[in-house]
């Protein structure tokens, strides 16, 4: 379905995606699979959620967004509103106006592809809940993965491409940004 589908289809349908969404038996389809080159080598594999997937994952993330939101660490700034790689370029700057000398650069590769999702759900937990929530984030994730006709459903990872995944990508780090903090290691992700 394209996006300019979307209103005419809901005005029907609507009603039948609310009462399974309420009752907890929504059931995301598989993300279509497609690669886009990445900065440097290679291709980035996205999950392109349904339309429909995409509009109840956009109102996830924007009831789940003010919960976790404030609790993330001040020094992470990927993919969060507001925040940008800029900001985290001024940040390192401002380390090394104060003498700071020493840099850790570090890149956890296939970060999304390895996201574990029982501690994903297990933290989403703590601060959600609705039980109705978490079965349907973890739908998400284990939805799969449509490529060639193909479905593979997925064990761990979130993909990329869907409204909700930049939230989810926060969720799992700020532990570690927390455990940075509590040592007083100076850093930006």
């Amino acid at each position: 379905m394209r996006v300019d589908q979307l209103g005419d289809f809901l005005r029907t349908a609507w009603p039948k995606i609310k009462e399974r969404l309420v009752e907890g038996n929504c059931e995301p389809k598989p993300v279509r699979r497609v690669q886009i080159p990445k900065a440097n080598v290679g291709l980035r594999p996205l999950g392109i959620p349904t339309v429909v997937d995409r509009l109840i994952q956009q109102a996830l993330h924007q009831v789940l967004s003010p919960i976790f939101e404030p609790e993330f660490s001040e020094y992470s700034y990927g993919f969060r509103p507001g925040r940008n790689a800029h900001q985290a370029v001024l940040q390192a700057r401002h380390y090394q106006q104060q003498g700071k000398r020493w840099v850790v650069d570090m890149d956890l590769a296939k970060f999304f592809d390895e996201v574990n999702h029982d501690k994903l759900i297990s933290h989403i937990g703590r601060k959600v809940q609705d039980w109705r929530v978490t079965k349907l984030i973890r739908r998400y994730l284990r939805a799969g993965v449509l490529l060639g006709g193909v479905v593979s459903v997925q064990q761990k990872g979130t993909p990329q491409g869907g409204p909700l995944s930049p939230l989810l990508s926060n969720i799992v780090p700020d532990e570690l940004d927390r455990e940075l903090e509590r040592r007083g290691h100076c850093f930006c992700r």
